[in-house]
């Protein structure tokens, strides 16, 4: 019985993927407007390309302004109940939408690969990441606990609430298309919020295949919607009345774009930007372990992630061991993400692909040493993919464009420094402050670092440190911007407003009258 249940699921969520197919036609994705997937009507189309083929693989619509309204109006007419619905059975509804993710986690790394490129392995840590957020949602009865304290004046009591904002919008990257959308709509949905969400035109049809378990999961009709789109969406999203609060990842360009735009007209925004994440190697570290986790930080995902180790500063002795990093670096496979023994895929777009090789080029011409080079990399079967394999330069500078720009792929910056003291000037004179982490077997240094540096979220002998969803995503300075962070503890509060009651019940009001008996005189 639970093997049919699954493959009804199964069967019931691939018709719902909004795809539609058309007599010999690419298919085409839809849009969700209130509880249904609905066939734009746009004119306006953008093709979705398989990065390791370059083949299309879907259209995806410019919303109409009409069709973004509707979603809109969706939300806001759904706000109406959802924000009185319980808080139990929000938590009930995360309950089994976290269970449906599970149930067809296989089904989303594979939609992930197929759109994104990352390998299966890879596109199923983004599903993972993103359900730890479900799972903590699931907790939202203790999440959104407000606070009392009574007799604060004779018979007064002072009671904060936490309330919902109403209307809010995420706008998702195309690097994680699966946990970036899991990071923003479950969160709001618990708060009491509605949503409409604007996935990455580049891969949207994770996003599609969590909206049709959203459905599944007896979400009402028009708590999330989803709209498509670049430019028009977005501004549409910065510029609405309705819309009270917007949750964005991405590039900084873009980031700081919205910020500016949603800020000025009165919304709340979260803003997590680009990076520059350094990892300090110290001579007293663990040789072996230490390399296997810069290798990994470094390359995996083709170094499409705002967490990836890009830039290895070597302290001391330990440059010498940048031999045997090149070892290890060259012994990863790379191939299309759905090949066995993958170990990193494509980039996204040629014209990623591109911009990395400038990048790279770039690091030469200016003086440093290219000691590994993976742009000429070729893979059989795959010649039109957007392949780079893993890059190493050396004897960067911090006046290189290479190490002023984030370059997201599969590219190594390696610095040298003296101390400990000059790679912590080193790190914290960098305008981006998303992540770093040291290795050392050292308990003062790593103290030292700790304290000392100025980035939000520091690893030790950790490589990409970011927080279980009990805590909060904390990039800090060039990084992001806005006052309060993703999930865990900042989360709910981005998407809950507190409301003070200050109330009286005059003790003298409690006692119980005499019935009266006599004859009532107007007066």
């Amino acid at each position: 019985m639970a093997n049919m249940l699954r493959t009804s699921l199964l069967r019931q969520v691939s018709i719902l993927t909004a795809r539609h197919y058309g007599s010999g036609s690419v298919p085409t994705t839809k849009l969700f407007i209130n509880g249904q997937f609905v066939e734009s009507k746009t004119k306006k189309w953008i093709d979705v390309h398989d990065p390791a083929t370059n083949e299309v693989v879907t259209r995806v619509p410019e919303a109409t302004n009409g069709e973004m309204e509707t979603a809109v109006a969706a939300a806001k007419e759904a706000f109406k109940s959802w924000k009185d619905t319980t808080v139990l059975t929000r938590q009930q509804h995360m309950f089994k939408l976290q269970n449906l993710i599970k149930e067809n986690l296989t089904d989303l790394a594979k939609e992930i690969t197929k759109e994104q490129g990352k390998t299966l392995v890879d596109a199923e840590g983004d599903v993972m990441r993103g359900l730890q957020v479900v799972e903590h949602c699931c907790s939202i009865p203790s999440l959104s606990l407000g606070e009392t304290l009574g007799g604060i004046a004779k018979d007064m009591d002072t009671i904060t609430y936490r309330m919902p904002l109403g209307v809010t919008a995420g706008i998702t990257p195309f690097n994680f298309p699966a946990m970036i959308p899991l990071w923003m709509f479950p969160m709001a949905l618990v708060c009491g919020n509605t949503m409409v969400l604007k996935p990455s035109e580049r891969d949207p049809g994770a996003c599609m295949m969590l909206m049709a378990m959203v459905k599944q999961a007896g979400i009402p009709d028009g708590t999330v919607n989803v709209i498509h789109g670049r430019h028009d969406a977005v501004n549409f999203i910065c510029d609405h009345p309705e819309i009270k609060a917007i949750s964005f990842v991405g590039s900084d360009q873009a980031g700081q774009y919205i910020y500016e735009r949603g800020s000025k007209n009165g919304k709340r925004v979260q803003s997590n930007m680009g990076a520059k994440n350094h990892g300090v190697i110290m001579p007293d570290a663990n040789k072996e372990t230490t390399l296997n986790q810069l290798v990994g930080a470094a390359f995996g995902a083709a170094g499409q992630r705002c967490m990836a180790l890009s830039t290895a500063v070597f302290v001391g002795e330990a440059k010498k061991w940048i031999p045997e990093l090149i070892d290890k670096a060259k012994k990863l496979k790379v191939n299309a993400g759905k090949e066995p023994g993958a170990d990193l895929g494509p980039l996204i777009s040629p014209e990623a692909k591109k911009r990395v090789c400038e990048l790279i080029q770039s690091g030469k011409d200016e003086g440093a040493e290219i000691l590994l080079d993976g742009r000429g990399v070729t893979v059989k079967g795959y010649e039109k993919g957007n392949f780079i394999g893993p890059t190493v330069i050396h004897k960067v500078k911090p006046n290189m464009r290479c190490y002023k720009e984030e370059i997201f792929g599969p590219v190594l910056c390696s610095m040298e420094a003296d101390t400990l003291d000059e790679a912590i000037k080193i790190i914290n004179e960098n305008p981006y402050g998303n992540g770093t982490a040291i290795f050392t077997t050292n308990g003062a240094t790593a103290r030292k670092y700790t304290m000392e540096i100025d980035v939000g979220q520091v690893g030790v002998n950790v490589p990409i440190p970011v927080p279980l969803p009990m805590f909060s995503f904390t990039g800090s300075r060039g990084s992001f911007r806005g006052d309060m962070n993703f999930y865990g503890k900042q989360g709910i509060q981005f998407y809950t407003q507190l409301k003070t009651v200050t109330q009286m019940w005059r003790s003298e009001d409690a006692g119980l009258s005499k019935p009266a008996v006599a004859m009532p005189v107007m007066r």
